[in-house]
C-alpha cells in the first residue's frame, strides 16, 4: 500500500476565522452556531476554553462564566478561502491531493520521501508541511500513515507530526474506541451488544463471519479496522480563482473601514499567487449590502499583478466612482489569476514599463475620465485630421534594443490644438476676408475666458501656402468643407488654419515645431 498523509486543523472554524482576523490571537473568543439565545459554542480559544467555556454551551452560558468573551459567528466565506489556502499549500507537495472535509485534507506520498534528507524523511516531510501551513496561519497538525484511517487519528493527535509504519496501522488503531471509526449507529449498537469495545476487538473477529452478518458496509468497516483501505484517493480539481472575504458583524457605513479590512484580504490573495507563481488579472469586489442587497463591481488589469497596494489602490478608485449606496455586512474578493508578464533585463535597452505602476496609473486616469475617456487613439477614415477612435489601452512589450535615429529630412512636426483656436483673418486688401482664394495677411486671435492658459497667436503673415480643401459628408448633418492654409508669421511661428466655408469662421488648429 502507498503512503499518505493527512492535514488536520484542529477547530477549524475558529482557525479559519483568526487567519481572516489574526488581531484577536491571544484573546478570549467564541465560534457560535445558531441565532439569538440559541446559539451554541462551536469552538473557543484556550483563553476562553480555562475561563470554562466548552463546545456545545448557549451563548448566554458562555457568557455568564467570561462577561467579556468575545463572539463571533461561522463565517462561511472565512471558511471557504481557508480550505482553499489548505489545499494550495498541500499541492506545492503533491500533485495528488483529496478534500476530505473541513479543516481535513489527505495527501499521496508516493516518490516524495527523496525530496527530504534526514533519518526520517518522512518526519522531516510532516514538519515542513506544519511550517506551511503555519506561516499561511493556519495551526496543522500531520499524520503519516499506509491508510486514511490511520492517517486521520495520527494526525488528530497534539503529538505531531505523527509517523505510523507502514504495516503496523492495525496495532496502531487497535487500543482506539469503536466510535473512531465513524460506522453507522444500528452497526455501533449492535458491536456494542457483541461486547466489543473497541477497533481492536473488532479487528480481531473472522473476516468471513462479519461479512455474513454485517454485509458489505460491515466488511468495509472491518478493513478499516484491521488497517487496510481500498479507496483511492480521489485527486482535487483546483479552483480556478481565488476567494477571500468575511461577514462583518455590524454594517460599514463608510469606505476607509471597508478598504482597511480589504487590505488584509488582499494581502491574503496576493500570497496565495505568489505561491503558485500567478499574478492578479481580474479582481472582482462582491460587497453584500444591508438589508438583501448586492453591489459588485469588476476590475481588469492591464497587466497580472501580485502587488496588495496596486489593487488597493485600484479598489479604492472604483468604489469612489460608484460607491455601494448602502452599509455594507459583508464581502468577497475574487482574483482571476493568470501569468504574470515576463521580461528580459537588458544592459543597453530601455527599461521595461512596470505593470502595477502602469495599472495604477490608468486606473486614475479611469476614475477622473471616465471608461469612454482613456483609450489608444486609433485613425479614421475620413478627411477631417482631428477625426479618431479609441480602443483598449494594451501596452506592447518594451522593444529589446533601443532603435538607431533616423536621418533627418527637414520634416516638420505638427501639434495638433484640441479644440481649435478661433481667429480672426485679413485677406490682402486688408478687409475681412471673404474669398476662399485670397491669401491670409494679419491673423489677430480672437479673445476667450482660457486666454491665459493658451498661446497667443497673432501677427502678420509672412509666407502663406494653401489653400487645400475638403469636403466630407456633405449629405450629412456633421457635413464638413473647409480651407485650409499653411502660414509663417513674423515672429517666426508656423500654424496650420482653416476656414469653415460654412460658418466663414477661422481657426488654427496646428503648430509646426
Amino acid at each position: 500500500m502507498g503512503r499518505l498523509a493527512c492535514l488536520f486543523v484542529p477547530l477549524y472554524p475558529l482557525a479559519a476565522r483568526l487567519r481572516s482576523e489574526p488581531e484577536l490571537r491571544g484573546e478570549a473568543v467564541a465560534i457560535t452556531e445558531g441565532n439569538g439565545h440559541a446559539a451554541r459554542v462551536a469552538a473557543a480559544t484556550r483563553r476562553a476554553r480555562k475561563a470554562g467555556v466548552r463546545i456545545g454551551m448557549t451563548l448566554p452560558q458562555a457568557r455568564a462564566l467570561m462577561p467579556k468573551l468575545i463572539v463571533r459567528p461561522r463565517d462561511e466565506q472565512c471558511e471557504r478561502a481557508a480550505r482553499e489556502s489548505l489545499l494550495e499549500i498541500a499541492e506545492t507537495f503533491s500533485p495528488r491531493v483529496e478534500n476530505s472535509r473541513s479543516g481535513c485534507v489527505y495527501l499521496d506520498l508516493d516518490g516524495l520521501a527523496r525530496h527530504f534528507s534526514g533519518d526520517s524523511p518522512e518526519q522531516a516531510m510532516g514538519q515542513a508541511l506544519m511550517t506551511a501551513t503555519e506561516r499561511a496561519g493556519l495551526p496543522c497538525w500531520v499524520g503519516v500513515a499506509s491508510s486514511k484511517l490511520a492517517a486521520r487519528v495520527a494526525a488528530e493527535t497534539p503529538d505531531s507530526p505523527t509517523i505510523v509504519a507502514a504495516g503496523r496501522e492495525a496495532r496502531f488503531l487497535a487500543p482506539l474506541p469503536l466510535h473512531r471509526l465513524a460506522p453507522e449507529a444500528e452497526v455501533l449498537d449492535l458491536l456494542r451488544q457483541w461486547g466489543i469495545r473497541s477497533i481492536g476487538d473488532f479487528a480481531r473477529l473472522p473476516k468471513n463471519q462479519v461479512a455474513s452478518r454485517l454485509g458489505s458496509p460491515g466488511q468495509r468497516l472491518h478493513e478499516k479496522a484491521r488497517g487496510l483501505d481500498r479507496h483511492p484517493i480521489v485527486p482535487h480539481v483546483p479552483s480556478p480563482t481565488f476567494h477571500e472575504g468575511m461577514d462583518f458583524d455590524w454594517p460599514l457605513v463608510s469606505l476607509e473601514p471597508f478598504l482597511f479590512v480589504a487590505r488584509a484580504a488582499l494581502d491574503r490573495i496576493c500570497q496565495r499567487l505568489e505561491t503558485r507563481g500567478l499574478g492578479c488579472a481580474r479582481l472582482e469586489v462582491s460587497m453584500r449590502l444591508e438589508p438583501d442587497g448586492h453591489h459588485d463591481r469588476s476590475i481588469q488589469l492591464s497587466a497580472p499583478t501580485r502587488d496588495p497596494k496596486t489593487l488597493l489602490t485600484l479598489s479604492r478608485l472604483e468604489l469612489e466612482r460608484q460607491p455601494p449606496g448602502a452599509p455594507v455586512i459583508g464581502f468577497t474578493l475574487t482574483a482571476h489569476p493568470d501569468r504574470p508578464r515576463s521580461a528580459q533585463l537588458s544592459l543597453f535597452g530601455p527599461t521595461t514599463l512596470s505593470p502595477d505602476q502602469l495599472a495604477t496609473t490608468l486606473a486614475r486616469l479611469f476614475s477622473l475620465l471616465g471608461d469612454s475617456g482613456v483609450g489608444s487613439p486609433r485613425t479614421v477614415d475620413g478627411y477631417r485630421p482631428e477625426r479618431c477612435s479609441l480602443v483598449d489601452y494594451r501596452p506592447p512589450p518594451a522593444p529589446k534594443l533601443h532603435p538607431d535615429p533616423r536621418p533627418s529630412r527637414g520634416l516638420l512636426t505638427a501639434r495638433v490644438i484640441r479644440p481649435p483656436i478661433r481667429i480672426e483673418v485679413l485677406a490682402e486688401d486688408s478687409t475681412p476676408y471673404e474669398a476662399a482664394t485670397a491669401k491670409p495677411v494679419e491673423i489677430e486671435q480672437l479673445a476667450t475666458e482660457d486666454e491665459s492658459k493658451r498661446q497667443r497667436i497673432r501677427g502678420r503673415v509672412r509666407i502663406a501656402s494653401g489653400p487645400w480643401t475638403i469636403e466630407e459628408s456633405w449629405w450629412a448633418e456633421d457635413a464638413a468643407e473647409r480651407a485650409y492654409w499653411d502660414v509663417e508669421l513674423t515672429d517666426g511661428g508656423i500654424y496650420r488654419i482653416y476656414r469653415d466655408c460654412q460658418s466663414n469662421d477661422w481657426y488654427a488648429d496646428g503648430i509646426y515645431d
